[in-house]
């Protein structure tokens, strides 16, 4: 049995804080953030609005695109996130109870900014092992709430928004061709952010909100962007002029380009939306991707290729031959 997506919704918050906001508290200016990310606004979710209401209402969203029977048969929900509401409840199982998906399995996911793409193996794994009949993954995030407002290199970088999408049976020759995952534990020190522990194993001292050492991060994003999707391709079966859109995570304009050089890809086989919202982490190639379909970017047989990095450090990969519901 092949797995893919059948469904997609997203949700992002009303309020939108440009770089012309933040030149009037931070030390920066638009010219400055757009020249080294390509990011120009990016949207905040009110003080009252955490990561459970933006999988919600990216889950309603779903619903209100392809119906309530978008989610008939789901007995799991995978929230990835680096936000979660709380330690426990987890934040899937919530969700779940508010969409009246009773008894359904839920948990959250925590792999910094390529969640979804974890969860999405997740979920097709044990769709196409008989475990699950649908799976509802959404990746959600409230970065703003945990960055530091005063420190010009991360504030400018995030924003906050959700993606939800139905994971299910499709026929064969569809859905997910390939998955790469990997992780490098000893980068954690260039990106991490306190919960119970003050420091990391090799002593790092962590603080109340995210830190990121963005020259290695950016080198380390450049590598794997490009080493993640080859083997991604390769394992599919197919080459880079196979892939019909390439759909990366929404974190810098400049690693997108070099990751398109690398793949000989032309803009318009890319996906980017991140002057408008900026990294939103685990949503970002969700929101991405639907803008994709809203725009009728994505037709039946297209080979889509997913590429995402982050926090851990970690990355992953994914293809997906589109259609076969």
């Amino acid at each position: 049995m092949a797995a893919g997506l059948l469904a997609l919704g997203v949700y992002v918050p009303d309020k939108v804080l440009s770089n012309k906001d933040l030149e009037s508290f931070l030390d920066t200016s638009d010219e400055w953030i757009t020249t080294r990310t390509g990011i120009r606004e990016r949207r905040i979710s009110a003080p009252s609005e955490y990561v459970s209401d933006l999988a919600l209402k990216a889950a309603n969203n779903l619903k209100e695109r392809y119906g309530e029977e978008a989610l008939a048969d789901v007995d799991q929900v995978i929230v990835a996130t680096n936000t979660p509401d709380a330690f426990f409840p987890n934040t899937a199982a919530l969700v779940a109870d508010q969409l009246g998906l009773k008894g359904a399995a839920g948990y959250d996911l925590l792999a910094g900014c390529p969640g979804w793409l974890y969860a999405l193996s997740q979920a097709a794994g044990q769709v196409e092992a008989g475990i699950a009949r649908k799976v509802l993954v959404i990746g959600s995030e409230v970065l703003t709430k945990i960055v530091d407002w005063r420190d010009r290199s991360t504030a400018v970088l995030f924003g906050d928004g959700a993606g939800a999408a139905v994971v299910g049976p499709v026929a064969e020759g569809h859905g997910f061709r390939s998955f790469v995952l990997g992780s490098d534990g000893s980068g954690g020190k260039t990106l991490h952010m306190a919960a119970l522990a003050s420091s990391l194993p090799d002593g790092t001292r962590m603080g109340p909100a995210i830190y990121m050492h963005g020259r290695e991060v950016f080198k380390f994003a450049v590598r794997v962007m490009d080493t993640a999707t080859v083997e991604a391709i390769e394992k599919a079966g197919l080459h880079p002029d196979q892939i019909s859109l390439f759909v990366p995570h929404q974190a810098n304009e400049r690693i997108i380009n070099a990751a398109r050089e690398r793949l000989n890809l032309d803009w318009d086989r890319v996906v980017m939306n991140l002057d408008r919202y900026g990294n939103t982490s685990t949503a970002s190639i969700p929101i991405a991707l639907a803008e994709a379909l809203d725009a009728g970017k994505v037709h039946e047989g297209d080979n889509l290729l997913f590429v995402s990095f982050g926090a851990g450090l970690t990355w992953a990969a994914t293809v997906l031959t589109w259609g076969g519901a």
